[in-house]
């Protein structure tokens, strides 16, 4: 079920951006004109989106063979310019030596452009023709930045192999703000091998660099320069797996299967979910609430299926757990320490 959904990903996205002119990809705007948004459309092909390209991401990724029989993700080199590739400052530091599980979380904003460099780098005798891409959700991209397998985009493999590597392009168009999971799609089968350890995902901030968040029993709209941490967590089968981010100075740390996520007490801090797996999942955070996107309701709990994903900020006050309530997933033990400090 995860594998077709993941599918549908691709069409979607692939179908935003096959135009080409001049070997460069189009900023193309996808536009969803109803009656009541005719005129709104009509302003943003006469004026323009009001989301300008921001920043130019050069990454370059290694796929790696580790301990168990399993495969990571590492960050090579992460540099950040201007759309020319002037003013370049390297952040590789923000992220760990080694290849890590999940892999290396990708922070951008509405309007940039990413260039992934991905290197194949199992073993020595790791045969030639053996695949390994990075297919990722939301944003938009060409045709040759899907990531798969010729047998499902019809065009060509579009992988790094042990002897060349291979560069994806992603623009963060309008609209595309979010949390976004990325996995291999090539490796072993046309499926990939997310099951296997290579995963990671992508936050699209706003260009507006705001969100909101609940304030006692209200809605509260506040700048994301005020958010001292984000959590990625993703929820599996059986555990979750998870990346803290301290966003005032971008480090990554992992923890391991349900780990423990600590706070600085009242700090805003972000949670972002995203469900891998088949199962479907209750996330609940007991003893807190939050405004439910595109509502005026607050709610203590969300259910999400299969590549679902979700992103709500909460006022750090206390210390909880964050569990997951389904039945199955309850006796499996799927929960985590919330710790809040003085």
């Amino acid at each position: 079920m995860a594998r077709k959904i993941s599918q549908a990903f691709f069409l979607s996205n692939t179908y935003l951006l096959r135009e080409r002119s001049n070997n460069s990809l189009i900023r193309q705007k996808r536009l969803k004109c109803g009656f009541a948004g005719i005129l709104s459309c009509a302003l943003l092909f006469l004026l323009g989106s009001p989301v300008q390209a921001q920043e130019l991401h050069k990454i370059e990724f290694a796929a790696e063979k580790i301990d168990g029989g399993y495969y990571a993700y590492r960050m090579r080199q992460h540099l950040v310019s201007d759309l020319n590739g002037g003013n370049a400052i390297d952040v590789t530091a923000r992220y760990p030596d080694g290849p890590t599980i999940p892999g290396p979380t990708i922070v951008i904003k509405e309007g940039d452009e990413v260039e992934l460099t991905l290197y194949h780098q199992f073993d020595p005798a790791t045969p030639a023709h053996e695949h390994v891409s990075v297919h990722v959700h939301g944003v938009h991209y060409d045709i040759e930045s899907d990531g798969t397998l010729e047998y499902i985009n019809h065009f060509k493999d579009e992988s790094a192999i042990p002897v060349m590597s291979y560069k994806y392009r992603w623009i963060a168009a309008p609209g595309t703000a979010g949390t976004w999971p990325y996995h291999d799609h090539n490796m072993l089968t046309h499926n990939g091998a997310e099951d296997r350890g290579l995963y990671g995902a992508v936050i699209v901030n706003p260009a507006s660099n705001m969100t909101v968040m609940s304030s006692g029993n209200s809605r509260q709209t506040i700048s994301l320069d005020t958010v001292a941490k984000d959590y990625v967590l993703y929820l599996f089968d059986d555990a979750f797996a998870g990346t803290e981010i301290d966003r005032a100075t971008g480090q990554q740390s992992y923890g391991g299967a349900n780990p423990a996520l600590t706070a600085q007490k009242n700090t805003n801090v972000r949670f972002h979910l995203i469900a891998l797996g088949t199962n479907f999942h209750r996330f609940e955070l007991p003893g807190y609430n939050w405004p439910e996107p595109g509502t005026d309701q607050l709610v203590s709990a969300k259910t999400l299926g299969p590549i679902e994903k979700y992103v709500f900020t909460v006022h750090a006050t206390q210390n909880s757990i964050y569990l997951d309530t389904a039945l199955n997933n309850l006796l499996l033990g799927m929960r985590g320490a919330f710790l809040v400090s003085e």
